[in-house]
């Protein structure tokens, strides 16, 4: 994967996370009815492929990998 699309998704994970962030931690509003979407899941989801996104771009610049992945 290129770098270019690998910070593009990174960008987009964020903004989902970010996303889901702030929905989760609206306070609820019974007279809506209940919540369909697990935000919180959704932005812990989204925290772990950020994380995943991140050691990638790091291994795109350069950074050495341990000896046993090799």
């Amino acid at each position: 994967m290129s770098l270019t699309l690998t910070l593009s998704l990174l960008f987009a994970a964020a903004a989902v996370t970010l996303f889901a962030g702030w929905r989760g931690a609206r306070a609820p509003d019974p007279s809506k009815g209940p919540r369909m979407a697990p935000w919180r899941f959704i932005m812990l989801l989204g925290a772990a492929l950020i994380f995943l996104l991140l050691i990638h771009v790091a291994t795109l610049l350069g950074a050495p990998r341990p000896d046993y992945l090799a």
